[in-house]
């Protein structure tokens, strides 16, 4: 009080102090990753900054949009702006525009418009005219909208010029009349082989040695394959707050005390009132809404909805029993039987043959009602005579939205579907076929199964640490870091307390959530940040409540992977190698398979029917050498020992039967100028990313 009672006697010290805090705050704020941390662009795609509002703007969108989550947001916002700007910057380069009648045409294609009413003529066609007096009218009494929509049209032009763009790039993807022949001979010429293969596997591992040198050189020589990011490697030691034995000792006499019904003294009335318990209350709902921690359900559920190692003393009950107290992941709860329905839950297929105007309709059926009616009865008997077919009728001929799935609806309880369907499948047996009419035409239905359901009251409450508990878990986090910072060591700190060592290796620097830690951006800011430095430690916060003191041990920037972590791939490679020479070296002197099958103790295998566009040989698996090797060998003649996949190869050309020609390739050019043209977009854009120069500078935000 003194102090601040000087302070008041002096304003510009207040200030000043007030000045201090609030800058303070900002500086804590750039360090701690929750506040503003850089003036640079979101990024830079060869020279052009990228706008961190709009980004942030895209980032909204797509959250509010598609419920993503932060990390997906802003993987997805980062690709499209991306996108955007490179195929913008070509499209600028080549001069690429678009007309009022290419933004007509795009309309006229677009469902949203060309199956709005508002916009039809008579012939149900979509009228340019109607949309251009909509906009004009729109332009003078609602100018807010008229806003929107000229932002709209800004999409729309800059979609169509991308269109124009993969239209000029996808035409000039074709294949030629000797490619078209070439696919179709790779494909019809068949060629019969037989061969010996001496696995890897018959060299000892210890008889091969690999060196770093010899692993370094192969990524050098293949640097494609083994290109990383900058990554960050890391070892930790969690410190849950997790509840104590007392704090469930004490949750259980909580929820012992809400089952019967107590006084207790009302500070208002000053009377004592009595206060209804869980098996007593005449209103359930409101009882679980003062007391529970989840809310009262009160919609009939299967067995399968219930903790399955409880479900079925839940379901043994009877009405107005309770079991419990029972725990259930972060619960513990009691539970309370108060209906149950015999065959409540119900599983049917249905195919819907739908005739014009029946209710939903798509507007490209044309067929009557009576010709609905006969059709319907058609399947009917199909399905009755095939029920186990059931599913592939409802694919090939149901005018419903679920004959993707075979006509299978799931489960659904009684009141869920239109009244003659609900009839029917409610009041016959499983395995009855039947056929119902409704609004939406005829149902050809199926009953799969059924199930019973019940109505329970449960009183859950969340076992949660009690403060004490949070303090003591506070006090080990912050003695094990003293500790740590006097004896240096990660590990021997660890024993000491008696904690796990974790490690974490390959961590991205826009990584978000860890494995065991969910939210751990700060974590991941600090991993990267120029001045941490390996066997640097520091503590963080779990967002489910306690700590990680993580410790830094491992950089890899941006470049080749280093050979400890590429050795996992290129360790096997290097040994199959040498593998390779050695078993060449011991069998060169073989000429013949009978020979070299029987000094390795292996069989001859034969294989038929092999051609150049397959590269899996039967008994061998993927053996692409294999096959180059058939089609370019003499009919009888033997190949040399040569390396495969997975073994040493001899092998011997049988037969090869050479298709016929054909008067016309056409077909086998449109299939690769369809391969080539197949993913077009994507292809491109990738194609753009590789040749251009961006910069993410997503981390200093985010």
């Amino acid at each position: 009080m003194a102090v601040l009672g000087n302070l008041r006697k002096n304003s510009f010290v207040l200030i000043a102090v007030i000045g201090m805090a609030l800058f303070a705050f900002v500086i804590a704020g750039v360090f701690d990753g929750s506040g503003f941390q850089s003036q640079e662009p979101i990024g830079i795609v060869n020279g052009e900054e990228l706008s961190v509002t709009d980004f942030r703007n895209q980032m909204d969108v797509l959250k509010k949009s598609y419920n993503f989550n932060d990390l997906q947001a802003l993987t997805t916002a980062w690709d499209e702006t991306v996108r955007s700007k490179l195929l913008s910057q070509q499209i600028d380069e080549l001069g690429i525009g678009s007309s009022r009648d290419h933004l007509e045409f795009f309309l006229s294609q677009s469902p949203s418009f060309n199956s709005d009413e508002r916009f039809l003529n008579d012939a149900g066609i979509f009228d340019v005219n109607k949309f251009s007096n909509f906009i004009a009218e729109l332009k003078e009494i609602n100018p807010q909208s008229y806003s929107q929509w000229s932002l709209q049209e800004e999409q729309f032009n800059k979609q169509i010029k991308f269109n124009s763009y993969f239209n000029l790039v996808t035409s000039g993807f074709n294949s030629t009349f000797f490619e078209g022949k070439n696919q179709y001979l790779k494909s019809n010429n068949i060629a019969d082989i037989s061969f010996v293969k001496i696995p890897y596997s018959t060299v000892n591992d210890s008889l091969i040695s690999v060196s770093s040198s010899e692993i370094r050189s192969f990524i050098k020589d293949n640097p494609a394959d083994f290109d990383q990011k900058s990554v960050r490697s890391f070892d930790y030691v969690i410190f849950n707050e997790s509840p104590s034995v007392k704090d469930e000792t004490d949750l259980r006499n909580k929820i012992n005390s809400l089952l019967n019904e107590r006084e207790e003294y009302n500070q208002v009335s000053k009377l004592n009132e009595v206060i209804p318990g869980f098996l007593t209350t005449p209103n359930l709902d409101f009882f679980l809404s003062e007391n529970s921690d989840v809310p009262y359900d009160s919609i009939y559920r299967p067995k399968g909805y219930f903790s399955s190692s409880h479900a079925q003393m839940i379901f043994n009950l009877e009405n107005n029993n309770t079991y419990g107290p029972y725990v259930d992941g972060d619960f513990l709860k009691i539970s309370k039987m108060l209906d149950k329905k015999r065959n409540g839950n119900v599983r049917a297929s249905h195919i819907l043959i739908a005739y014009n105007g029946s209710q939903e309709s798509n507007p490209q059926i044309t067929r009557t009602k009576n010709e609905a009616k006969n059709e319907a009865n058609r399947i009917l008997k199909l399905a009755r005579s095939n029920p186990d077919n059931f599913s592939s009728y409802a694919i090939d001929f149901s005018d419903g939205p679920s004959k993707s799935n075979g006509g299978d609806l799931g489960f659904f309880q009684e009141g869920n579907m239109v009244k003659p369907f609900n009839d029917f499948v409610f009041n016959n047996s499983v395995g009855i076929i039947g056929l119902v009419e409704t609004n939406f035409g005829y149902h050809i239905i199926k009953i799969v199964a059924k199930e019973d359901v019940a109505l329970v009251g449960t009183l859950a409450l969340k076992n949660i640490p009690s403060e004490r508990t949070s303090d003591s878990i506070f006090n080990i986090a912050s003695k094990f870091e003293i500790e740590l910072s006097n004896i240096g060591d990660f590990n021997q700190t660890a024993e000491s307390f008696d904690f796990e060592v974790k490690s974490l290796n390959n961590i991205g620097v826009l990584d978000h959530d860890l494995p065991d830690m969910e939210n751990q951006r700060r974590l991941v800011q600090w991993l990267f940040n120029e001045e941490t430095e390996i066997d640097d430690f520091k503590r963080f916060d779990l967002s489910r409540g306690g700590y990680v003191i993580a410790k830094l041990t491992d950089k890899a920037e941006e470049g080749l992977m280093k050979p400890e972590l590429a050795s996992i791939t290129v360790l096997p490679i290097l040994k199959n190698k040498k593998k390779a020479k050695i078993i060449i070296s011991d069998n060169k002197k073989f000429t013949n398979l009978e020979d070299l099958a029987s000094n390795n103790n292996l069989e001859i295998l034969n294989v038929s029917a092999l051609n150049q566009v397959t590269p899996i040989v039967a008994q061998a698996g993927f053996e692409p050498k294999v096959i180059g090797k058939a089609f370019g060998l003499e009919i009888n003649s033997i190949s040399d020992l040569f390396e495969g996949e997975t073994g040493v190869y001899m092998i011997k050309l049988n037969s090869i039967k050479s298709a016929d020609e054909l008067e016309s390739y056409t077909p086998f050019e449109n299939q690769l100028t369809n391969k080539f043209r197949s993913n077009i977009d994507f292809s491109i854009v990738q194609s753009l990313k590789k040749s251009a120069d961006i910069s993410d500078n997503r981390n200093d935000y985010y």
